[in-house]
Protein backbone atom coordinates (compact mmCIF):
# COMPACT_ATOMS: atom_id res chain seq x y z
CA UNK A 1 0.00 0.00 0.00
CA UNK A 2 1.42 3.69 -1.23
CA UNK A 3 2.18 6.20 0.65
CA UNK A 4 -0.77 8.99 1.02
CA UNK A 5 1.12 11.09 -1.69
CA UNK A 6 1.63 8.35 -3.70
CA UNK A 7 -2.23 7.41 -3.41
CA UNK A 8 -3.59 11.03 -4.06
CA UNK A 9 -1.11 11.46 -7.40
CA UNK A 10 -2.69 8.25 -8.61
CA UNK A 11 -6.27 9.56 -8.19
CA UNK A 12 -5.15 12.84 -9.48
CA UNK A 13 -5.18 10.66 -12.95
CA UNK A 14 -8.29 8.42 -12.04
CA UNK A 15 -11.09 11.68 -12.24
CA UNK A 16 -13.32 11.46 -14.21
CA UNK A 17 -13.83 14.13 -17.37
CA UNK A 18 -14.66 18.04 -16.27
CA UNK A 19 -16.92 18.26 -19.19
CA UNK A 20 -20.75 19.49 -17.64
CA UNK A 21 -19.29 19.98 -14.08
CA UNK A 22 -19.51 23.33 -12.14
CA UNK A 23 -16.72 24.74 -10.70
CA UNK A 24 -17.69 23.72 -7.16
CA UNK A 25 -17.64 20.40 -7.99
CA UNK A 26 -14.58 20.52 -9.95
CA UNK A 27 -12.36 22.97 -7.63
CA UNK A 28 -13.85 22.08 -4.38
CA UNK A 29 -15.50 18.72 -4.25
CA UNK A 30 -13.47 16.47 -5.72
CA UNK A 31 -10.12 17.72 -4.67
CA UNK A 32 -12.19 17.21 -1.62
CA UNK A 33 -13.25 13.77 -2.37
CA UNK A 34 -10.17 12.83 -3.56
CA UNK A 35 -8.35 13.58 0.03
CA UNK A 36 -11.06 11.19 1.45
CA UNK A 37 -10.55 8.63 -1.31
CA UNK A 38 -7.01 8.43 -0.41
CA UNK A 39 -7.57 8.29 3.27
CA UNK A 40 -10.17 5.47 2.50
CA UNK A 41 -7.71 3.25 0.61
CA UNK A 42 -5.50 3.66 3.51
CA UNK A 43 -7.74 2.54 5.94
CA UNK A 44 -8.77 -0.53 3.62
CA UNK A 45 -12.40 0.57 2.85
CA UNK A 46 -14.51 -0.44 -0.26
CA UNK A 47 -16.39 1.64 -2.42
CA UNK A 48 -19.92 0.58 -1.45
CA UNK A 49 -18.40 1.40 2.41
CA UNK A 50 -17.42 4.61 1.53
CA UNK A 51 -20.81 5.12 -0.26
CA UNK A 52 -22.17 4.59 2.87
CA UNK A 53 -20.27 6.86 4.77
CA UNK A 54 -21.51 9.57 2.60
CA UNK A 55 -25.29 8.41 3.51
CA UNK A 56 -24.45 8.42 7.39
CA UNK A 57 -23.21 12.15 6.73
CA UNK A 58 -25.91 13.21 4.66
CA UNK A 59 -29.12 11.11 6.08
CA UNK A 60 -27.87 12.49 10.20
CA UNK A 61 -28.38 16.29 8.46
CA UNK A 62 -31.23 15.69 7.08
CA UNK A 63 -33.18 13.93 10.14
CA UNK A 64 -31.58 16.91 12.25
CA UNK A 65 -33.31 19.70 9.51
CA UNK A 66 -36.72 17.96 10.09
CA UNK A 67 -36.23 17.54 13.77
CA UNK A 68 -34.37 20.31 15.73
CA UNK A 69 -35.18 24.05 15.58
CA UNK A 70 -33.44 26.00 13.73
CA UNK A 71 -30.84 28.03 14.64
CA UNK A 72 -27.02 29.20 13.56
CA UNK A 73 -25.40 26.53 15.33
CA UNK A 74 -27.98 23.88 13.61
CA UNK A 75 -27.35 24.99 9.85
CA UNK A 76 -23.52 25.16 10.66
CA UNK A 77 -23.52 21.86 11.94
CA UNK A 78 -26.02 20.86 8.82
CA UNK A 79 -24.02 22.48 6.24
CA UNK A 80 -20.91 20.95 7.31
CA UNK A 81 -22.56 17.20 7.66
CA UNK A 82 -23.73 17.95 4.31
CA UNK A 83 -20.76 18.92 2.36
CA UNK A 84 -18.66 16.06 4.00
CA UNK A 85 -21.28 13.29 2.95
CA UNK A 86 -21.06 15.06 -0.60
CA UNK A 87 -17.25 14.89 -0.50
CA UNK A 88 -17.51 11.05 0.57
CA UNK A 89 -19.99 10.51 -2.74
CA UNK A 90 -17.85 11.86 -4.91
CA UNK A 91 -14.46 9.46 -2.81
CA UNK A 92 -16.45 6.22 -3.63
CA UNK A 93 -16.19 6.42 -7.16
CA UNK A 94 -12.36 7.96 -6.92
CA UNK A 95 -11.64 5.00 -5.17
CA UNK A 96 -13.86 2.47 -6.95
CA UNK A 97 -11.41 3.88 -10.37
CA UNK A 98 -8.38 3.62 -8.30
CA UNK A 99 -8.69 0.10 -6.84
CA UNK A 100 -10.59 -1.27 -9.97
CA UNK A 101 -13.26 -3.18 -7.23
CA UNK A 102 -16.69 -0.55 -8.77
CA UNK A 103 -19.28 -2.56 -10.56
CA UNK A 104 -22.97 -2.47 -11.20
CA UNK A 105 -23.88 -2.76 -7.63
CA UNK A 106 -21.31 0.10 -6.33
CA UNK A 107 -22.75 2.09 -9.16
CA UNK A 108 -26.97 1.08 -8.25
CA UNK A 109 -26.22 1.83 -4.34
CA UNK A 110 -24.43 5.56 -5.45
CA UNK A 111 -27.37 6.50 -7.46
CA UNK A 112 -30.25 4.50 -4.96
CA UNK A 113 -28.52 7.43 -1.71
CA UNK A 114 -28.59 9.90 -4.20
CA UNK A 115 -31.74 9.48 -4.91
CA UNK A 116 -33.11 9.07 -1.37
CA UNK A 117 -31.21 12.28 -0.75
CA UNK A 118 -33.03 14.23 -3.01
CA UNK A 119 -36.24 13.21 -1.86
CA UNK A 120 -35.63 13.51 1.89
CA UNK A 121 -33.80 16.91 1.98
CA UNK A 122 -36.59 18.43 0.45
CA UNK A 123 -39.17 16.74 2.84
CA UNK A 124 -36.94 17.90 5.69
CA UNK A 125 -37.53 21.56 4.71
CA UNK A 126 -41.02 21.05 4.49
CA UNK A 127 -41.38 19.19 7.81
CA UNK A 128 -39.03 21.73 9.23
CA UNK A 129 -41.52 24.83 7.77
CA UNK A 130 -44.42 22.88 9.15
CA UNK A 131 -43.10 22.41 12.74
CA UNK A 132 -40.99 25.09 13.46
CA UNK A 133 -41.18 27.84 10.75
CA UNK A 134 -44.24 30.42 11.37
CA UNK A 135 -44.90 30.80 7.76
CA UNK A 136 -46.24 34.11 6.40
CA UNK A 137 -48.86 31.69 4.53
CA UNK A 138 -49.45 27.71 4.60
CA UNK A 139 -48.63 28.18 0.87
CA UNK A 140 -44.85 27.91 1.82
CA UNK A 141 -45.81 24.32 2.31
CA UNK A 142 -46.04 23.41 -1.57
CA UNK A 143 -43.00 25.04 -1.86
CA UNK A 144 -40.36 22.15 -1.16
CA UNK A 145 -43.06 19.91 -2.47
CA UNK A 146 -42.42 21.75 -6.37
CA UNK A 147 -38.44 22.25 -5.34
CA UNK A 148 -38.30 18.01 -4.60
CA UNK A 149 -40.18 17.28 -8.29
CA UNK A 150 -38.32 19.52 -9.74
CA UNK A 151 -34.96 17.74 -7.93
CA UNK A 152 -36.12 14.09 -8.78
CA UNK A 153 -37.43 14.77 -12.45
CA UNK A 154 -33.78 16.25 -13.12
CA UNK A 155 -31.90 13.71 -11.80
CA UNK A 156 -34.03 10.62 -13.38
CA UNK A 157 -34.20 12.07 -16.31
CA UNK A 158 -30.42 12.86 -16.63
CA UNK A 159 -29.38 9.13 -15.36
CA UNK A 160 -32.37 8.09 -18.52
CA UNK A 161 -30.18 10.37 -20.94
CA UNK A 162 -27.24 9.08 -19.86
CA UNK A 163 -28.07 5.60 -20.14
CA UNK A 164 -29.94 6.19 -23.66
CA UNK A 165 -26.97 8.04 -25.27
CA UNK A 166 -24.86 5.01 -24.35
CA UNK A 167 -26.75 2.59 -25.81
CA UNK A 168 -27.50 4.43 -29.10
CA UNK A 169 -23.44 5.15 -29.04
CA UNK A 170 -22.82 1.58 -28.82
CA UNK A 171 -24.25 0.88 -32.39
CA UNK A 172 -22.94 4.14 -33.75
CA UNK A 173 -19.86 4.66 -35.92
CA UNK A 174 -16.26 6.12 -34.08
CA UNK A 175 -14.82 8.83 -34.54
CA UNK A 176 -16.48 11.44 -33.06
CA UNK A 177 -14.73 13.79 -31.01
CA UNK A 178 -16.07 15.42 -27.51
CA UNK A 179 -16.45 18.67 -27.09
CA UNK A 180 -14.16 20.54 -24.67
CA UNK A 181 -14.96 21.73 -21.34
CA UNK A 182 -16.30 25.27 -21.37
CA UNK A 183 -15.62 27.51 -18.20
CA UNK A 184 -18.32 29.34 -18.87
CA UNK A 185 -20.49 26.50 -18.88
CA UNK A 186 -19.12 25.31 -15.58
CA UNK A 187 -19.58 28.94 -14.06
CA UNK A 188 -23.29 28.60 -15.56
CA UNK A 189 -23.84 25.20 -13.69
CA UNK A 190 -22.91 26.69 -10.40
CA UNK A 191 -26.33 27.60 -9.34
CA UNK A 192 -27.46 23.86 -10.01
CA UNK A 193 -24.61 22.23 -7.93
CA UNK A 194 -25.92 20.29 -5.17
CA UNK A 195 -22.63 21.56 -2.88
CA UNK A 196 -24.03 25.51 -3.63
CA UNK A 197 -27.40 24.44 -3.06
CA UNK A 198 -26.60 23.06 0.52
CA UNK A 199 -25.08 26.34 1.23
CA UNK A 200 -28.82 27.26 2.24
CA UNK A 201 -28.42 25.64 5.41
CA UNK A 202 -26.18 28.37 6.64
CA UNK A 203 -28.94 30.33 7.50
CA UNK A 204 -30.85 28.57 9.12
CA UNK A 205 -30.75 30.93 12.05
CA UNK A 206 -32.71 33.56 10.31
CA UNK A 207 -36.05 31.92 8.99
CA UNK A 208 -36.97 34.45 6.57
CA UNK A 209 -33.20 34.57 5.20
CA UNK A 210 -33.42 31.18 4.83
CA UNK A 211 -37.14 30.67 3.30
CA UNK A 212 -36.37 33.32 0.36
CA UNK A 213 -32.90 31.69 -0.51
CA UNK A 214 -34.48 28.44 -0.52
CA UNK A 215 -37.18 29.94 -3.02
CA UNK A 216 -34.82 31.80 -5.17
CA UNK A 217 -32.42 27.98 -5.76
CA UNK A 218 -36.48 26.51 -6.22
CA UNK A 219 -36.72 29.23 -9.39
CA UNK A 220 -33.25 28.39 -10.26
CA UNK A 221 -33.23 24.71 -10.08
CA UNK A 222 -37.12 24.88 -12.03
CA UNK A 223 -35.39 26.91 -14.85
CA UNK A 224 -32.75 24.57 -15.26
CA UNK A 225 -34.91 21.66 -15.25
CA UNK A 226 -36.67 23.15 -18.32
CA UNK A 227 -33.42 23.97 -20.82
CA UNK A 228 -32.03 20.97 -19.78
CA UNK A 229 -35.22 18.39 -20.29
CA UNK A 230 -35.16 20.38 -24.01
CA UNK A 231 -31.64 19.99 -24.60
CA UNK A 232 -31.41 15.95 -23.66
CA UNK A 233 -34.82 15.68 -26.06
CA UNK A 234 -33.29 17.01 -28.81
CA UNK A 235 -30.00 15.33 -27.75
CA UNK A 236 -31.38 12.13 -28.24
CA UNK A 237 -33.78 12.65 -30.97
CA UNK A 238 -30.81 13.26 -32.92
CA UNK A 239 -29.28 9.74 -32.50
CA UNK A 240 -32.71 7.96 -33.87
CA UNK A 241 -31.59 6.30 -37.07
CA UNK A 242 -32.21 7.89 -39.98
Amino acid sequence: MGSTGTVLRELRGAQKSAKGVSLYSRYVNRPAGRVLAAGAYRAGLTPNQVTLVSAAFTYAALAAVALVEPSWTLGLVVYAALAVGFAFDSADGQLARLTGRGGPDGEWLDHVVDCGKLLLVHAAVLISFYRFGELPSDAWLLLPLGFQLAAVVTFCAGLLREQLGKAAAAGAPAGSTAAPVSRVRAVALLPADYGVFCLVFLLLGAPGAFRAGYAALAVVHTLFLAAFLTKWFRELRALRPG
